[in-house]
């Protein structure tokens, strides 16, 4: 996981747990949008099938969506 990604990750944590501190109910969303290249994508994937998180028919598949959503095909 790379730094940026865990760094969102950590703020999302911080915005959920700070969530119900404040003594009031009003409870407040926050979206929090990461881009990633299509590379960065990619390498992820091939992480996820090194390290027997996905098969490799998920990783063909996954890989074919990534592209298609990055490039419009």
């Amino acid at each position: 996981m790379n730094i940026f990604r865990l760094s969102v990750l950590v703020v999302a944590l911080s915005v959920v747990g700070l969530s119900g501190c404040c003594g009031g109910s009003k409870q407040e969303t926050k979206n929090i949008t990461t881009t990633q290249t299509l590379g960065d994508q990619l390498l992820d994937l091939q992480k996820a099938k090194d390290s027997g998180a996905i098969t490799d028919d998920q990783y063909n598949e996954l890989k074919k969506k990534i592209i298609e959503q990055q490039t419009g095909n």
